[in-house]
């Protein structure tokens, strides 16, 4: 660690935290000791927590003291992770319908955010310092496994409207004094995309941070160009905020020459968990309780697909318990070699927008329709909306190679896929645009399984 870094990290970040009253320095340091605890240690440990949040939430929480009231929950008699099964599966609805009964009565400072809506109506909820705290913690816990600390140079491709509406003189000066330049991932012209080259260039960052999309497009583009990004000494790429594709990953390892980290959370349900570098994605358990759940509710065995379902420890000001987050995930049943005692999120395969529907019912993962656009020469970008059981449209932008007969084989194999009576539209653009966010969604469905 270089000496300007260790300056960042040790003393200018922990002011900059203390300033804004948060905690993460402390967290940081509570998880790095934790992490290498017994999972029996760690589990006795968030059984412990579980239980001391549910008494405050059910004394301070108006919506929680009347739910567990009207069940006879008493969460002085929790013993284990799996009483928190005792209580209902929480969603968007719910606590849109809860409203103001989330905030506890003796709240500190709140923060307003909303969910993207990509999948439906926007969440809006707040959060305390506490949970900015275990975000901040968790997250700078999971960089220094990598080698990389504050302070390193850092370049973030990023889109989300609260961190590009933030770009006020202030933050401008910290951003330039941790050494981390944010380049927007709205737009990826062509344009854009060759200044975005030569500002990696010019920079030389120690890591990347971004959507997976945004990192490989740029990546890509380089190529095109000729131009290397494997000699600037990236030691790594962290992305999150999509799911990331092993054909993704290849192509960021191999332009930028570095490892990929991915990491998977959400900024509703939290910094959920972070891939060390022997491959596994860790949740950041002490302080989120995952579990995943089939379509009817129940609990999944572990190395079992379902939908992940967090509660986040850290929240008792407004609480997210049981929270369902869209997102289709494995919980491992397997440790970790590299010694950590936190558990390991096997596979996170993406929202239950990412999945489509046959005309049968049967239900199947993106992929089986991904593949097919991959496999042919001259698509640049493309995605996949399924309107209704009836209808599914595709967007492709095309690069140099493609060959209109291609748009036959898209129609043969999707129809392979979906039934013989879909109508596949197939819209050539120029350009297909990102989410508002800043995110690039390959596959989204509004249709639900049976």
């Amino acid at each position: 660690m270089g000496l300007y870094t260790s300056i960042c990290s040790g003393l200018i970040f922990p002011l900059h935290e203390r300033l804004k009253k948060h905690d993460s320095v402390a967290v940081r340091r509570r998880l790095e000791a934790s992490q290498w605890h017994t999972p029996a240690q760690i589990e006795a440990e968030r059984t412990e927590r579980l239980r001391a949040f549910l008494v405050d939430i059910g004394q301070h929480v108006p919506h929680y003291r009347a739910l567990f009231s009207s069940l006879g929950f008493d969460p002085r008699s929790v013993s284990s992770l799996q009483d928190l099964q005792r209580l209902p599966l929480t969603d968007k609805p719910t606590m849109r319908a809860a409203g103001e009964g989330l905030k506890a009565d003796d709240h500190g400072v709140l923060t307003r955010y909303n969910t993207g809506g990509s999948s439906g109506e926007p969440l809006i909820f707040y959060m305390g310092k506490a949970r900015k705290s275990h975000d901040v913690g968790a997250k700078w816990r999971a960089t220094r496994w990598w080698g990389v600390d504050i302070g390193d140079p850092e370049l973030v491709v990023w889109g989300s409207p609260i961190e590009l509406g933030a770009q006020d003189r202030i933050k401008r000066w910290r951003d330039a004094l941790l050494r981390s330049t944010l380049l927007p991932a709205f737009e990826m012209s062509p344009a854009n995309l060759d200044r975005f080259v030569a500002e990696i260039r010019r920079l030389r960052p120690a890591m990347l941070f971004g959507y997976p999309s945004s990192l490989s497009l740029i990546a890509q583009h380089a190529q095109s160009k000729g131009l290397r990004l494997d000699d600037l000494g990236i030691k790594v790429a962290f992305v999150t905020s999509e799911r990331l594709y092993d054909e993704q990953r290849q192509t960021i390892e191999r332009a930028y020459g570095c490892p990929v980290a991915n990491g998977y959370g959400a900024r509703d349900a939290g910094f959920i968990a972070h891939q060390c570098p022997q491959g596994s994605l860790h949740i950041s358990a002490e302080d989120l309780i995952v579990e995943t759940v089939r379509p009817d509710g129940s609990v999944c065995e572990a190395d079992e697909a379902g939908e992940i379902v967090v509660t986040h420890l850290a929240t008792r000001d407004f609480p997210f318990v049981r929270y369902r987050t869209g997102d289709v995930g494995v919980l491992s049943s397997q440790p970790c070699a590299c010694g950590r005692g936190l558990p390991v999120l096997a596979e996170v395969q993406g929202r239950t927008t990412d999945f489509v529907v046959a005309q049968d019912g049967t239900v199947m993962h993106g992929l089986a329709l991904i593949y097919t656009l991959r496999d042919i020469p001259g698509v640049a970008r493309f995605r996949i909306e399924q309107e209704s059981l009836d209808h599914t449209r595709v967007l492709l932008e095309r690069g140099p190679g493609f060959d209109d007969r291609a748009l036959e084989r898209i129609q043969h194999d999707f129809h392979a896929r979906l039934g013989a009576g879909v109508h596949i539209e197939v819209q050539l653009m120029d350009q297909i645009p990102n989410e508002a966010s800043g995110k690039f969604r390959y596959v989204v469905s509004k249709v639900r399984p049976r």
